[in-house]
């Protein structure tokens, strides 16, 4: 019988396999490179994989297991809101051997304490039930890989692990030709009511690939309704060739790693290369601003997060729609987009009529703000302390993201000057 996504065993294996993928990002650096501060915008990576053993330790060790922790008060360093990360190469944190120590040392009593407490539907304690602590870890740890990989897009001959390579690549694969989308094909989405983020903890229908049951962050919930007006959204992102057109017509900045290639070409410069930019693949490191821009200038509007949501949850037209003009808007999910993590569940995703969903994170319209009845739970600095008109909203997942985050009430969120993050965009616009 096969372990359910949320049984201890499964857990353990998922504990392992992230941290598998958290080693070979940095297999191939030494502890120089691991310790370099690269840009203010980014930790050293050896902050972000104490951080990742320190907050494993705090959750499953701590406030699980009610050990005390191994290094005494440790985890101030590995406060990530009050230690900006400007200053987090400055701080007093393990190091080299010692690091690597902690990460091995902190993973065996977090599986100590997993053999002894009950993770089941019914457990008294919230954190335990369906396993929802060990969910938000890994999730925490997953997050941490795709940060670590902005910072490792920056050094010079860096290679990414096989199937990272092949995520990455699969971009200029995918690109337009997904599903016979051309670019300028836009799905029409009927106005109503929609039901947005996520049900209940526990509920049926929002599972992700490879995710236990039911896992969402606070900022998703509680599922609501919105009423929204009629509205196109393209069926793709936007592409690197229909972003050059912009920045050669407008004189805008091209995107961050693009450089002229000096014979009226452009290449991509991440980690030390020179790749000739793919015009059918979807632009990437472009900030809000950036991509407002490009919005209004192709005649249309970035979408809303409600609207962003309500599209991808709209299932594909079919052929007979297609000719038609009719397509439907049951609730669906978008197809996935390959699977480290969840093969065995890949199939259970329907068709959605939004193509390229999980090559590059898009950028809403929407401030992130609290949905009405929003609890903070577990702690108020997961998402509460950034509320507010200062971040906006990107939806969807890149090529770095893990295939079990990528749920359609998934809110990420950055400062709308960012471009390190793999961000593009899809465009909408007002039905008549």
């Amino acid at each position: 019988m096969t372990a359910s996504p949320s049984s201890k065993g499964a857990i353990a294996d998922r504990l392992a396999e992230t941290r598998r993928g958290t080693l070979e990002l940095i297999e191939p650096l030494d502890d120089e490179q691991l310790n370099r501060v690269y840009s203010p915008l980014l930790s050293p990576l050896a902050w972000d994989l104490g951080h990742i053993a320190n907050f494993e330790e705090l959750w499953l060790v701590q406030t699980i297991g009610s050990r005390d922790p191994l290094r005494g008060d440790l985890g101030r360093f590995y406060d990530a809101i009050e230690n900006p990360r400007r200053t987090r190469g400055e701080l007093p944190i393990l190091r080299d051997a010692e690091l690597r120590s902690y990460l091995a040392d902190v993973r065996e009593r977090t599986l100590e304490v997993l053999g002894e407490v009950e993770i089941d539907a019914s457990a008294e304690d919230p954190l335990l039930r369906e396993g929802f602590v060990y969910e938000l870890l890994i999730a925490h740890e997953q997050q941490h890989n795709e940060t670590m990989l902005q910072l490792l897009t920056m050094v010079d001959g860096y290679q990414l692990p096989p199937e990272r390579a092949a995520a990455r690549a699969a971009l200029s694969d995918r690109g337009q030709t997904e599903a016979g989308a051309a670019a300028g094909d836009m799905l029409f989405v009927d106005g109503g009511e929609h039901q947005i983020g996520a049900p209940p903890h526990g509920g049926a229908g929002e599972r992700a690939i490879g995710a236990g049951a039911g896992f969402a962050y606070d900022n998703e919930r509680p599922r609501h309704l919105v009423e929204l007006a009629p509205f196109e959204i393209d069926r793709t992102p936007v592409s690197n060739g229909e972003y050059l057109r912009f920045v050669e017509e407008t004189g805008a900045e091209p995107p961050l790693y693009w450089r002229d290639g000096g014979d009226g070409g452009w290449v991509q410069t991440a980690m030390g290369r020179r790749d000739p930019i793919d015009p059918g693949a979807p632009v990437i490191h472009v900030s809000w601003h950036e991509a407002n821009a490009f919005a209004r200038w192709a005649g249309k509007r970035l979408p809303t997060e409600q609207e962003w949501e309500a599209a991808a949850r709209t299932p594909r037209p079919s052929d007979e729609e297609q000719r038609t003009g009719e397509a439907g808007t049951t609730a669906g999910h978008r197809q996935p987009m390959g699977e480290r993590q969840g093969t065995a569940e890949a199939g259970e995703a329907t068709r959605a009529g939004l193509c390229g969903v999980g090559q590059v994170w898009e950028w809403t319209s929407s401030d992130f703000v609290a949905y009405p009845g929003f609890e903070a739970f577990p702690y108020r600095e997961y998402s509460e302390v950034f509320f507010g008109d200062e971040y906006k909203v990107l939806r969807g997942g890149s090529w770095a993201t893990e295939r079990n985050l990528m749920r359609p009430s998934f809110r990420n969120w950055d400062l709308p000057q960012r471009r390190q993050i793999f961000a593009g965009l899809r465009c909408a616009r007002s039905a008549a």
